[in-house]
C-alpha cells in the first residue's frame, strides 16, 4: 500500500529540526524584507544591524564573544557591508549578496563557531580554497587573520 502525501510529508527526514529553523528564520527575514519596502538605504542598513545585533543578543557564553568581535572587525575592516540576518544567523551583504556570516556554534549544535564566506566573497585561489573557518577564539593573531580574510573577501 502507498503512503499517502501526509504520511510522505511526516515520514520525510531530510532536514533536521535545526535545519528547518533555519529556514524558517530565513521566510521571516524575507517577509521582514518585503514590508520594510524600498526604504532609504540608511534605514535599512539601520534595521539590517538592529536584526543582526538582536541575534547575537540571543546567543550566549562564548559564541556571543565571538559573534560580537567578528561584528566589531567587520565594522572596522569593512563599513561598507550591510549588516543582516541570513537564516537567523549574523550576515554582511554587498550590493545585497550575502558575502560572509557567523554561525554559532549552539545553534546547530557543534564544537566551534564558523566563519564561513559566501560564493559573492573574492576568497578564489586556483582551483580550490576554504569558504568557512572553525572559530574558538579571538585572539590578536586570529583578528588579524580574520581582517585579511574580510579585506580580501570585499576587495
Amino acid at each position: 500500500m502507498a503512503a499517502t502525501k501526509n504520511e510522505t510529508a511526516a515520514s520525510y527526514d531530510g532536514f533536521t529540526a535545526d535545519e528547518r529553523a533555519a529556514m524558517k528564520d530565513h521566510a521571516k527575514e524575507m517577509k521582514a524584507a518585503k514590508a520594510r519596502g524600498t526604504r532609504s538605504k540608511a534605514a535599512a542598513r539601520a534595521d539590517g544591524e538592529a536584526d543582526l545585533l538582536a541575534k547575537i543578543a540571543e546567543m550566549t557564553g562564548e559564541d556571543r564573544a565571538l559573534a560580537e568581535g567578528v561584528h566589531a572587525l567587520v565594522t572596522k575592516v569593512a563599513p561598507d557591508l550591510t549588516p543582516k540576518t541570513w537564516y537567523g544567523m549574523p550576515a554582511y551583504a554587498k550590493d545585497g549578496k550575502v558575502v560572509l556570516f557567523f554561525q554559532s556554534a549552539a545553534k546547530f549544535k557543534a564544537r566551534y563557531a564558523t566563519l564561513g564566506f559566501s560564493d559573492s566573497a573574492a576568497l578564489d585561489d586556483g582551483a580550490m580554497w576554504p569558504t568557512s573557518y572553525a572559530l574558538t577564539t579571538l585572539t590578536p593573531d586570529t583578528e588579524t587573520r580574520i581582517a585579511a580574510l574580510i579585506e580580501r573577501a570585499t576587495a
